[in-house]
C-alpha cells in the first residue's frame, strides 16, 4: 500500500507539473457549441458548462491542490514544531500559555473555523492557505511537546546541558531531531487532510475563485448538471479521493517503517 501511495502521489506531481505539455488544450478555452459533451477520443474527460476540456482542468486543478497541502503542512509543521518544542522543554509558564492556545482552537471544529477565518479575510487562494496554516499548528505543536517532555530527560541532553551548551542549541541539535519522524508522518497525512479542506472551501465559494480551476470549484459547478452532465463531478471527485488516498497510504507506509510495532496496531482507547 506504501508503494501505491507513492505512485498516485509522484504520479499527481508529474500531471501538475507536465500537464500544459501534454494536454492540446488549455483549461480557460471554450467550445460553447459542445458544451457538456461527455468524454470522448478528443476530450478524455469530456467539456464542462462553458465547453472548457475537463481533463486540462482537472490536472490544472492538481497544481492547486499540491500548492496549498505542501505550503500548509510546511507552515504548519515549522510554527507548531517551534511552539511544541517551546513550551515542552521550558515548562512552567510559556507551556501553560501555549497548552491554552492550543485547547481554544481545539475547541472549535476546524472546517467550519477555517471558514470564519476565510469568510473574515476574503475569499482567495491566499487566505485560504493563511487560514488553513493557522488552524494546522496546533497537531503538530501537541504532537512535538509531548515528544520533547520525553526527550529532555534523556541522558544526552542532560549531558549537553551540564556542557554548557545554550538552549536554541540543544533543541536545533538534541531534542527536535528526535521528533522529526513523527512529524514527518504527521506532515504526510496532513497533506491530505489540507487538500481535502481546500476542497471544501473552493466548493462553498471561499476558496480558489474562477476561472482558476479547482476541484471543489469544479464540484461545486457540475452539482448542477448531475443528472444531464455526471461527468462534470465524477472526475474531480475521483482525483480529490484518489490523492488524499496517496498520501494517507504513504503516511501509513511511513508511520509503519518508523515504528514497526504499531504496524497493523489499529487506535487504542
Amino acid at each position: 500500500m506504501t508503494r501505491i501511495g507513492a505512485a498516485i502521489v509522484l504520479l499527481a506531481v508529474l500531471a501538475a507539473a507536465l500537464g500544459p505539455m501534454i494536454i492540446p488544450f488549455d483549461p480557460a478555452d471554450q467550445e460553447l457549441a459542445l458544451r457538456l459533451e461527455g468524454p470522448s477520443g478528443r476530450h478524455w474527460f469530456g467539456l464542462d458548462e462553458l465547453g472548457r476540456d475537463i481533463f486540462a482542468r482537472v490536472l490544472s486543478g492538481a497544481r492547486i491542490s499540491l500548492l496549498v497541502g505542501l505550503v500548509v503542512v510546511g507552515v504548519s509543521s515549522t510554527v507548531g514544531t517551534l511552539l511544541g518544542s517551546i513550551a515542552g522543554y521550558f515548562g512552567g509558564v510559556v507551556d501553560e500559555i501555549v497548552s491554552r492556545v492550543m485547547d481554544i482552537l481545539l475547541a472549535f471544529p476546524g472546517l467550519l473555523l477555517a471558514i470564519a477565518m476565510v469568510a473574515v479575510l476574503g475569499p482567495s487562494l491566499t487566505n485560504v492557505i493563511i487560514a488553513l496554516s493557522l488552524i494546522g499548528w496546533v497537531g503538530y505543536a501537541r504532537l512535538v511537546r509531548g515528544q520533547v517532555l520525553r526527550a529532555r530527560e534523556l541522558e544526552f541532553v542532560q549531558a549537553a546541558r551540564a556542557l554548557g551548551a545554550d538552549v536554541p542549541r540543544i533543541l536545533a541539535r538534541h531534542i527536535i531531531p528526535t521528533a522529526l519522524p513523527a512529524v514527518t508522518v504527521q506532515a504526510t497525512l496532513g497533506i491530505g487532510g489540507a487538500i481535502l479542506a481546500e476542497a471544501a472551501l473552493s466548493f462553498l465559494g471561499l476558496g480558489v475563485q474562477p476561472p482558476t480551476p479547482s476541484w471543489g470549484t469544479m464540484l461545486s459547478y457540475g452539482r448542477t448538471h448531475m443528472l444531464e452532465a455526471p461527468h462534470l463531478t465524477v472526475f474531480p471527485g475521483i482525483a480529490i479521493a484518489v490523492l488524499v488516498l496517496g498520501f494517507n497510504f504513504l503516511g501509513d507506509g511511513l508511520r509503519d517503517a518508523i515504528d514497526p510495532q504499531a504496524q497493523g496496531q489499529g487506535p487504542k482507547a
